[in-house]
């Protein structure tokens, strides 16, 4: 007999017992089940796991007040990683449905770089959607991206570049700007370098104007980097950094609207350092992008 049916039955012996005076004892033995396991659940008519259920609902509700975006799944994660709740997929999912709680809708990655009409370079497709990595610095994507804020009517940009690591998906560097020109990227790069001198990684973005400019070439060439392009129109080469553009978005942007640059600039920032230390995957083992990075090192 499953737990549904037994809670079925229980209800229908005490309504009929409360309203028609049945006896117990009687409707007990018509639907084969001891008086002694009705009476235990009358002083208790919600099973262990359903009690357990309602209280792992409570700090899912929680989770989700603070993170809107996170659906079932991260929501599993997220107890498990930070409140030592271990529960399967399936399980989050139906307590998930029974609060109504639901992740924000996708939407598409939004790059913005531009391709130049006359190219001093185009670098082949290296890295050929080749998205694994074995080591810290092996493998590293750019783009850049826009998001817009308003003052008054009047609608204003800023642009954010950035380099994102394909082992342990930690943003590298980024670089905001009011322009997307030359500058942005080459500040990226070389924050990129300051932050990991010693890295020589394969190289990929797209076709944009800055990367397949003679400065950037150079400066990949000077710290002895190898260049990858994705193909024309194929942004999925490009595929975890166009992800990431998706995930702030989704997360922290979408459905919002600013109103100041300030505010703008103050989410991305705060984004980026909680991506990188505090926002668990499922692709790190249940861990952040830096916990990842730095675990390489412990294990060498």
């Amino acid at each position: 007999m499953t737990e549904i049916r037994k809670q079925a039955e229980y209800e229908t012996i005490k309504q009929l017992h409360t309203e028609k005076g049945y006896p117990v004892q009687v409707m007990c033995k018509i639907l084969h089940v001891t008086r002694s396991a009705y009476y235990r659940w009358l002083e208790q008519p919600h099973s262990p796991r359903e009690i357990r259920n309602n209280q792992i609902a409570e700090v899912a509700k929680q989770i989700h007040e603070e993170h809107d975006d996170m659906g079932h799944r991260r929501i599993r994660d997220e107890l498990e990683y930070t409140h030592g709740i271990v529960i399967s997929d399936n399980r989050a999912l139906r307590i998930c449905r029974s609060q109504q709680i639901q992740s924000r809708i996708k939407h598409r990655a939004n790059s913005i770089t531009k391709g130049a009409q006359n190219p001093y370079h185009i670098a082949e497709n290296r890295l050929n959607r080749n998205f694994r990595a074995d080591a810290p610095n092996e493998k590293w994507l750019t783009d850049v991206t826009e998001f817009k804020y308003y003052e008054g009517p009047a609608i204003k940009k800023v642009y954010l570049s950035a380099i994102l690591d394909l082992y342990d998906r930690r943003i590298v560097a980024y670089i905001i700007s009011d322009q997307n020109d030359m500058p942005l990227v080459l500040q990226t790069f070389d924050a990129a370098i300051q932050n990991e001198p010693e890295a020589q990684p394969l190289f990929h973005s797209d076709r944009g104007f800055q990367y397949t400019s003679k400065q950037f070439c150079a400066r990949l060439s000077e710290a002895g980097m190898i260049q990858s392009m994705s193909r024309v129109a194929r942004c999925i080469d490009n595929g975890p950094m166009e992800g990431f553009w998706a995930l702030i978005k989704r997360e922290k942007y979408y459905r919002r609207k600013f109103t100041s640059r300030s505010s703008l600039i103050d989410m991305i920032h705060n984004y980026m350092e909680y991506y990188n230390n505090r926002r668990i995957q499922r692709k790190l083992h249940i861990m952040t992008p830096m916990e990842f990075h730095d675990q390489y090192f412990e294990a060498a």
